[in-house]
């Protein structure tokens, strides 16, 4: 190491648990962040300023105005270019000693193992189940280290998952929940400061595996309140009844069915946000966002009764009236048609992508 680097670095060369042979193994890892939002920018930011020797970002997703809340390793500049080509070259600025992979694509099952396979330890920046799965799946199947992490507005999740003869996410979660019950940050929304604890966090993770210091939270959930100011911390073993861990597994390798979303279930009709309008003329919307996602937006003529009401309020709608049901992004609004439907309610419709996707093919209409 020179003596730029060695001045670079001088904080950590102080460490007495880092010290050069730690810096020369951070020079000497590739780690792979799944995910360039808000988990993903302050991770990037420290592995880059660590001095991790190749960072691989995997996101085929482009910057939205609505990222820069909490997405920090994006400017205003950046809107509508590809996360990870923007994060790369923000990365490279950072610290141009460290190698850097802008991987522009989505991880799928496809390109799971041979992604994985390529680096040393992978964090799972992502804020879906099924992607959650995938990366937790591939990391057993090629032997890397999985450091997980989740945020939904003032709540975080932590954990360093398939270290060896350690718990994976499968342990944690054997089965997704049902989706109108797991909204995404877009749905339910973030503190943005949050993204930028818990994304530091899991970078504090992955650098204590990579050098080999201190106590992973391998069999260990960190949950972080940061409302209350609370960390809590759960313990959990390997699951003998896993089926990707267990005593006799069932799941031998990467099967797509095993991340499939779950599908709208047959007898829900929808309609696409682009035949809303048409829809319109013999229906009343039904607007089940809550009273705080309203206020960001509305339709004239609708009925607006909240998700978390429709129980109590269900007298006010009229069986005999044909209703468009919608929320934000639609998620709450497939649960809501669902319990109408046990209710009695036959002229039903659910509109897919919710209002999000509507408003945004009108040039004269915001909606967040």
């Amino acid at each position: 190491m020179n003596g730029a680097l060695r001045r670079r670095y001088s904080r950590h060369l102080l460490i007495p648990e880092v010290g050069l042979r730690g810096q020369e193994r951070l020079a000497a890892v590739r780690v792979l962040v799944v995910g360039a939002g808000g988990l993903g920018s302050p991770a990037l930011q420290y592995l880059a300023a660590a001095g991790v020797g190749c960072i691989g970002i995997v996101d085929d997703d482009a910057v939205d105005e609505t990222n820069l809340q909490r997405q920090t390793i994006f400017t205003t500049g950046d809107v509508g270019c590809n996360k990870a080509v923007a994060a790369a070259a923000r990365l490279h600025a950072l610290n141009p000693h460290v190698g850097v992979d802008a991987l522009p694509f989505r991880l799928d099952e496809e390109n799971a193992r041979e992604l994985v396979r390529a680096y040393d330890v992978v964090l799972d920046c992502t804020d879906r189940f099924p992607s959650r799965y995938l990366i937790n799946d591939a990391c057993y199947f090629e032997k890397k280290i999985d450091v997980y992490a989740s945020i939904f507005r003032f709540d975080g999740q932590l954990s360093v998952l398939c270290a060896p003869d350690g718990p994976c996410y499968r342990c944690l979660y054997p089965q997704a929940p049902p989706a109108e019950l797991t909204p995404t940050c877009a749905d339910g929304g973030v503190l943005g400061a949050l993204a930028g604890l818990v994304g530091a966090w899991q970078a504090g993770e992955a650098l204590k595996v990579v050098l080999g210091i201190g106590e992973p939270l391998i069999g260990r959930l960190l949950l972080v309140d940061s409302l209350q100011a609370r960390v809590r911390e759960l313990r959990f073993d390997r699951d003998e009844a896993c089926e990707l861990c267990g005593a006799r597994p069932t799941l031998t390798g990467i099967e797509k069915r095993a991340y499939e979303p779950v599908e709208v279930e047959s007898g829900v009709a929808e309609i696409e946000a682009d035949r809303l309008d048409e829809a319109l003329r013999d229906a009343t919307l039904l607007d089940v966002r809550e009273p705080h996602e309203a206020v960001l937006g509305s339709i004239a003529g609708a009925v607006r009764i909240p998700a978390s009401q429709l129980d109590e309020r269900m007298f006010e709608l009229d069986s005999a009236v044909r209703y468009v049901v919608a929320c934000r992004v639609g998620v709450k609004s497939l649960w809501a048609v669902r319990r109408l439907r046990e209710a009695g309610f036959e002229r039903l419709l659910h509109l897919r992508g919710g209002l999000l996707a509507y408003a945004s093919r009108q040039e004269d209409f915001e909606f967040f």
